[in-house]
C-alpha cells in the first residue's frame, strides 16, 4: 500500500520521537556517570566510568547486526522496536535498584550489557524504518539526526540536574521514557520494502559486494568516536579543569548538542540539494578543528563557544553521512545496512571511551582532544576522492531514475 505524503510526515514525526526518547534516556546518565559508578561500587571514576559506558556499547556492537538481520528476514521491524523499548525500560529499572540489592560492580556491568542489547533494537530499527519511508533520504535522515541531537541536547542538562538529586535518579527517568517509547512504537505501521530470506552470511556477502558502504561506515565510526570521547573525557575535562558540577557539566554538553540538534533537519535537506561531498568532507575537517579548539580553550567561556562550533559542524556532517547509507543500500538489506552503520558507530563510541580515556589519563586532556580532532580531519583527507566519486555516482543514478520515471 502506498504512502501518502501526509501519512509519511506523521510517521516520520513518530519515528523521530522514538529515536528522541531512546537517546534522551541514554544521555540522561552521562553527566552523572563519575558519581554513579562510585555509587555502584567502582573504586575509580575514570576507569569505572569507562567500563560502564563500554558495557552498553559492546552490546550495541554485538546485537545491532542481529536485530537488523532478523527484521530483514522476517519483514517486520515494529515488534523488535517495541520489545527493545520495553526491554530497555526493564534494564534501566534493574540498574536503578542494583545498589539496594548489594550487587557487585561486575554484576552491574552485566545488567548494563542486557539493557544495551535491548536498547539498540529500538534505536537501530527505528532509524531503519525512517529509511523505509518516502520523501528524500536526506530529509528522513535529517529527521533522525534532529531526534538524536534533541535527545542528547536535552538529556545532558536534564540528566545533570537529576543526578544532583541522587545518582540513580536518571536511571529511573530513563526507564519511564523507554516504557513510553514502547507504547508509541506500537502505533507506527510497517513499510518494509520486502523480507529477505537470506542467511546472515548471505546478507553480509551482499554488503561486501557494496564496498562503497565502507565510506559512511568509516565516517560514522569517527563521528561517534568523538561523541563517545565527549561523553566520558569531556565530562571529566569540564569537571576537573573548570571545577563544574554535574548540573553545569550537563549545560556545557548541551552547548554542543543544541545546535547539533536544531540544524540536523535543514542540513539533511541541504545535502539532498547540493550532494553529500561538501557536508561530509568539509564538515568533517571543520568538526575536527573545533574539537581541538575545545581542548585548547584557556577559559570556560571560550570552551563554551568552541562547543557551540562543534555542534554546528557536527550537524553538517551527521545527516549526510547517514543518508549515504540509504543512497547505497539495496531495499531488501536496509536493516542490515543501517545495523552495520550503527555497529561501526558503536565501535566508535567504544574507541572514544577507551582511547580517549587512556590518552587523557596518560598524556592529559589537551593531547586527548588534539588526537581526537586530528582523527576527524584525517578521515576526511583520506576519503576525499572516494566521497567525491561516490557522490557523482549517486547523482548520476538519481538523474537516470528521474529520466526513466519521466518516460
Amino acid at each position: 500500500m502506498g504512502q501518502s505524503m501526509d501519512g509519511v510526515r506523521g510517521e516520520r514525526v513518530r519515528l523521530a520521537a522514538v529515536i528522541w526518547t531512546v537517546l534522551l534516556a541514554q544521555v540522561l546518565l552521562y553527566p552523572g556517570v563519575p558519581d554513579l559508578v562510585v555509587h555502584f561500587g567502582a573504586t575509580d571514576q575514570l576507569n569505572g566510568g569507562t567500563w560502564f559506558l563500554v558495557a552498553e556499547f559492546a552490546a550495541f556492537v554485538i546485537c545491532a547486526g542481529l536485530w537488523g538481520y532478523l527484521s530483514d528476514r522476517l519483514g517486520k521491524r515494529v515488534p523488535f522496536v517495541v520489545a527493545g523499548a520495553f526491554g530497555g525500560a526493564i534494564g534501566y529499572a534493574a540498574l536503578a535498584v542494583a545498589p539496594s540489592l548489594d550487587l557487585s560492580f561486575g554484576a552491574v556491568l552485566a545488567l548494563r550489557v542486557v539493557q544495551g542489547a535491548a536498547t539498540i533494537a529500538a534505536f537501530s530499527l527505528s532509524m531503519t524504518m525512517l529509511m523505509d519511508l518516502r520523501g528524500g533520504h536526506g530529509r528522513n535522515m535529517g529527521a533522525a539526526g534532529i531526534a538524536i541531537g534533541l535527545g542528547t541536547a536535552m538529556g545532558a542538562p536534564i540528566g545533570g540536574q537529576l543526578a544532583e538529586i541522587h545518582p540513580t535518579t536518571p536511571l529511573v527517568a530513563a526507564s519511564a521514557l523507554m516504557f513510553g517509547t514502547g507504547l508509541l512504537a506500537v502505533t507506527i505501521p510497517e513499510h518494509v520494502p520486502s523480507s529477505s530470506r537470506a542467511t546472515v552470511a548471505t546478507a553480509m556477502a551482499r554488503l561486501r559486494d557494496r564496498p562503497e558502504l565502507s565510506i559512511p561506515y568509516a565516517f560514522g565510526f569517527i563521528d561517534r568516536l568523538t561523541a563517545g570521547f565527549f561523553a566520558l573525557v569531556g565530562t571529566l575535562y569540564f569537571q576537573t579543569e573548570f571545577g563544574l558540577d554535574a548540573g553545569a557539566t550537563g549545560l556545557m554538553l548541551a552547548l554542543f548538542f543544541a545546535p547539533f540538534a536544531l540544524l540536523q533537519y535543514p542540513m539533511g535537506r541541504l545535502s539532498d540539494r547540493i550532494g553529500r561531498f561538501i557536508p561530509v568532507i568539509i564538515g568533517s575537517i571543520c568538526y575536527g578543528i573545533t574539537v581541538i579548539a575545545v581542548g585548547l580553550a584557556p577559559s570556560i567561556s571560550i570552551a563554551a563557544g568552541a562547543m557551540v562550533a562543534v555542534g554546528v559542524c557536527g550537524a553538517l556532517v551527521s545527516p549526510a553521512t547517514m543518508a549515504l547509507v540509504t543512497d547505497v543500500a539495496p531495499d531488501h538489506d536496509r536493516g542490515v545496512a543501517m545495523a552495520g552503520f550503527n555497529a561501526f558507530g558503536s565501535l566508535g563510541f567504544l574507541t572514544g571511551f577507551l582511547v580517549g580515556g587512556g590518552l587523557a589519563d596518560r598524556l592529559g586532556f589537551t593531547t586527548a582532544f588534539a588526537v581526537t580532532g586530528l582523527l576527524e580531519v584525517g578521515i576526511a583527507l583520506v576519503a576525499f576522492r572516494a566521497v567525491y566519486r561516490l557522490g557523482d555516482r549517486i547523482e548520476q543514478g538519481r538523474r537516470e531514475s528521474e529520466t526513466a520515471s519521466a518516460e
